[in-house]
């Protein structure tokens, strides 16, 4: 089985949670300091072997595009300004990989957006990592989850094991039997209730697909809102045994929600090198009058 080397990313959605600043401003593209999370997103797929992303977008997130877009005019204007430095940090963005877009005119639901890469995937396996999903590994999430599609051969679902009630706002997956990190599924269940739950099996927004999955997303019916679910497609196919869930190693952030984005700013900015220790001096200071 060959190597996965490409990636969707859907980024469609109107950032309701963020508004009023995604009003103008795609979650996507707000900042953990200096660099949106998207572009993290970009770097794990490239960073785990990709060469060619599609990033799914609405038409009034035009900035995206624009951010991975060159901009010559602006490149010449920092060299002239002597800030060839930034030019290379610039270049970087899209360097050793191919970024495109797809749109999805109307919100007609996630399953939706991901047959908008129909034409891009063609007959390859692939990568989708939802664009409000941040997870930091040195061994990239996507790569993780690459090797267990080699593996089993199987549709992966990237979870986590979740104890907090929180996984009530997940797809959590029935499991049929397990196998270390790896488990077979006989279906994902939709943000089921406490009482309900099949496993303790979070889905957090990674997965490596075979391109079949675009037959089972032309088979899922619609749902309220006249929207088509992914997770309704993923529930098909895992009823043929057709999915497996791998637990990845990794820290989770849930960019789309203001805490978690909250958590992730932190947490970057403890790390940074060019600041964190002052910034861990200010927490400190902080703290003491809390």
């Amino acid at each position: 089985m060959s190597k996965i080397t490409k990636a969707v990313i859907p980024c469609a959605g109107m950032g309701t949670r963020f508004m009023p600043i995604t009003k103008a401003v795609p979650k996507e593209l707000l900042p953990i300091i200096d660099t949106p999370v998207l572009s993290y997103i970009v770097n794990e797929a490239k960073d785990s072997g990709v060469t060619d992303v599609l990033i799914v977008i609405s038409p009034q997130k035009e900035n995206i595009r624009n951010y991975f877009t060159q901009d010559v005019v602006l490149e010449n204007k920092l060299l002239e300004a002597g800030k060839a430095d930034v030019v290379e940090i610039l270049k970087g963005i899209t360097d050793g990989i191919n970024v495109s877009f797809a749109y999805q005119n109307e919100p007609k639901g996630s399953g939706d957006a991901v047959y908008k890469a129909k034409e891009f995937v063609g007959k390859d396996a692939f990568y989708l990592a939802w664009g409000d999903d941040l997870i930091v590994n040195s061994n990239p999430v996507m790569k993780q989850l690459g090797e267990a599609f080699e593996q089993s051969g199987a549709t992966i679902v990237g979870v986590q094991t979740m104890l907090s009630d929180d996984i009530v706002k997940y797809g959590v997956g029935d499991v049929v039997k397990s196998e270390g990190r790896l488990h077979y599924l006989k279906g994902i269940v939709e943000k089921p209730p406490l009482n309900e739950l099949p496993s303790r099996l979070a889905s957090l927004g990674r997965y490596a697909l075979s391109s079949e999955v675009f037959d089972y997303i032309e088979k899922t019916p619609i749902g309220k809102n006249n929207e088509l679910q992914f997770t309704d497609t993923l529930a098909l196919m895992s009823k043929d045994g057709k999915v497996c869930a791998y637990e990845f190693e990794g820290k989770r952030y849930d960019m789309g929600d203001k805490f978690g984005a909250m958590q992730a700013y932190t947490e970057f900015a403890l790390k940074n090198a060019e600041f964190g220790d002052k910034y861990k001096d200010y927490i400190k200071k902080l703290a003491e009058n809390l």
